[in-house]
């Protein structure tokens, strides 16, 4: 008879040791006091979104100005009294999600000294930080999904719109779309805890990247469009390179994860949205007003998806070559 000897075989106990650590991993963050932090900021943009959207949507009914397509889906893209939507409040703030889970992940481990502990373990070392990605992965995810499917719940309870298959597809789509945008910045803060010896030196550089993606990108984008591509004129060539100044502008916006989750989600949460690019007035003679289909949506934001998750596994693969590469000593 023929023993099975399946536990002897490397990649089997990869497996294994990957998941007891990934198990390790989500254990330690939930029993942590961040993971108080964590639902708290979590909880605020839920509630926030979901008093805008409930405020929008009764401003827009009142005045008469509601359409009657796609309306479930408005719970997050609307926004009132100052208030924004969920969606804008997500792509601000889900990055500190990411960077809360990560900017401590090894060189917490490496100041206390368990790491080196750890890496004498009869593991593989690639496993310790694959491990501490994908915990951190999985509980933005949860904590995501839970966020989203909360506000889907109360919004068919509080005003009775029911969610057709499109929309809940769209949704889903969403919130996936989320979960890759925090797994990016999931990626820079590991990146940042490999490199940096301290803690603070990581958050604050973690930080720094957020700042530059969601505001300077844009200022940047500006000045060098205008540069190439001045309008200011009253020329004929001012007027010729008013649609060069805009595409310009609007392909150095794409460069910054944070122009990306938004242009992309704004397209799925709004089938009204027929293109991403600049249009002429020559290609809107004779067009058609009406929604796109689902599949036609996620052809314009294929590349955007395409893009998020490639940023991530970039980042990601550079912080694990880092971590690879160094040294662990006792010290």
């Amino acid at each position: 008879m023929v023993k099975k000897a399946s536990l002897n075989i490397p990649g089997h106990r990869n497996t294994h040791v990957l998941k007891v650590l990934f198990e390790k991993e989500t254990a330690e963050f939930i029993n942590s006091r961040r993971m108080l932090l964590f639902v708290v900021l979590t909880a605020l943009i839920t509630i926030s979104g979901f008093y805008a959207a409930l405020s929008g949507l009764a401003e827009a009914f009142s005045g008469g100005n509601a359409s009657a397509d796609f309306l479930f889906l408005k719970l997050f893209t609307v926004s009132a009294n100052s208030i924004p939507s969920y969606n804008s409040l997500m792509a601000l703030m889900a990055p500190f999600i990411g960077i809360f889970m990560g900017f401590d992940a090894i060189n917490s481990e490496r100041s206390e000294g368990t790491l080196n502990r750890l890496v004498s373990q009869p593991l593989y070392r690639d496993n310790i930080i694959i491990g501490k990605f994908l915990a951190g992965l999985f509980i933005s995810a949860v904590m995501v999904f839970s966020s989203g499917l909360l506000i889907a719940s109360v919004g068919l309870i509080s005003t009775g719109l029911i969610p057709t298959a499109e929309e809940a597809a769209r949704l889903f789509l969403y919130l996936c779309f989320c979960v890759i945008y925090i797994g990016f910045w999931l990626a820079v803060a590991i990146l940042f805890s490999t490199v940096c010896r301290h803690a603070a030196t990581s958050a604050l550089a973690c930080i720094a990247v957020w700042l530059f993606c969601a505001i300077f990108i844009s200022l940047l984008a500006g000045i060098i469009a205008d540069a190439l591509y001045p309008v200011n004129g009253n020329d004929m060539q001012s007027l010729l390179n008013e649609m060069k100044n805009y595409s310009c502008e609007l392909n150095l916006n794409r460069v910054s994860p944070y122009y990306l989750f938004g242009e992309a989600t704004s397209t799925v949460l709004n089938p009204g949205v027929r293109t991403i690019n600049a249009v002429t007035v020559t290609q809107l003679s004779g067009a058609l007003a009406g929604n796109l289909t689902l599949g036609q949506s996620l052809l314009l934001v294929w590349p955007h998806l395409t893009a998020l998750a490639a940023l991530m596994l970039i980042v990601f693969t550079i912080s694990y070559v880092s971590f690879m590469r160094q040294e662990i000593r006792s010290r």
